[in-house]
């Protein structure tokens, strides 16, 4: 019990060095427009596009992609069911959120599990994108945490999850 004790500490730490910037205008605007991209109607629209105007391999992997995001959220809804983590702004204080901040549990991330079940089928296909997507995820991931929505396990695990329901449906899909 101790070792969680020490971890909890330790994730509440990292969580507050990421949080306390929330006042910085440029930042702000940043993580609230990037945190976006891995909601639903993001990942949801940008599927279903690239799903309708893709050729061959690109189709596949788009279609790839949906199955992952698509299956992605059924074990998040049950994990969140499982582990019924409040959020860390609801806790933690001194917590700094934006109005109408989300009521349901915070592990694991949606919005995380979501772009990584989006990018890495696109990653898989086509390494050197990962160059790009995976930063944009990470980034993602960040995003959450600086909005007092989740705690850094929270993302890691949305992270891990959606990596492997992405690369699973890749794999189904493609091999």
């Amino acid at each position: 019990m101790r070792v969680l004790q020490l971890f909890y500490g330790f994730e509440c730490r990292i969580f507050q060095q990421v949080n306390r910037h929330f006042d910085k205008k440029l930042l702000n605007l940043f993580f609230r427009i990037l945190t976006h991209l891995g909601g639903a109607r993001f990942t949801i629209g940008t599927t279903v596009l690239l799903i309708m105007f893709s050729q061959r391999e690109t189709k596949l992997i788009a279609l790839a992609s949906a199955l992952a995001l698509a299956a992605s959220h059924i074990p998040v809804h049950f994990v969140k069911l499982l582990f019924p983590r409040k959020r860390p702004y609801l806790i933690i204080e001194k917590t700094k959120f934006p109005e109408n901040p989300l009521q349901d549990h915070s592990f694991p991330s949606g919005h995380t599990t979501a772009i990584f079940s989006v990018i890495i089928p696109y990653v898989l296909f086509i390494p050197y994108l990962s160059f790009i997507l995976i930063p944009l995820g990470l980034c993602v991931g960040i995003s959450r945490i600086y909005l007092g929505l989740h705690y850094p396990s929270d993302v890691i695990a949305g992270g891990i999850l959606g990596s492997l329901t992405g690369s699973l449906c890749f794999c189904l899909l493609w091999l």
